[in-house]
């Protein structure tokens, strides 16, 4: 998983960007076919706000914003959105699989003829 941080309208230091990769890495155990995470920090206002996509395969981008008093804050806000989206995403993948499929549960019109 590649992991993108940017900062608009201001600088973030190297430990601060390593300490966000750091909690954005534990997203891939709640979807592992996570491609990239880019996020981006908009430090114009008084309160930060954080953007995080996530790309994955086979799926559209999920996105998650957040505006806190404070970075980390808001980062472990919109991080824990990011996880019900995934949680919820994966959910309906394996429920999807777990029911029979169309094919078997059809019965052939000619058999409901001969069985009369």
């Amino acid at each position: 998983m590649h992991v993108n941080v940017s900062a608009r309208h201001g600088h973030l230091s190297s430990a601060t960007q390593e300490k966000i990769i750091e909690k954005v890495n534990k997203l891939g155990r709640f979807f592992d076919r996570l491609t990239a995470v880019d996020v981006t920090i908009d430090l114009e206002r008084e309160e930060p706000s954080v953007e995080i996509r996530a790309s994955a395969e086979h799926t559209k981008d999920f996105v998650a914003r957040e505006a806190a008093g404070e970075l980390f804050a808001g980062l472990d806000a919109v991080i824990h959105k990011l996880e019900q989206q995934l949680r919820k995403h994966k959910e309906k993948i394996q429920a999807g699989h777990r029911q029979p499929g169309r094919k078997q549960l059809e019965v052939p019109l000619d058999s409901d003829v001969e069985a009369e």
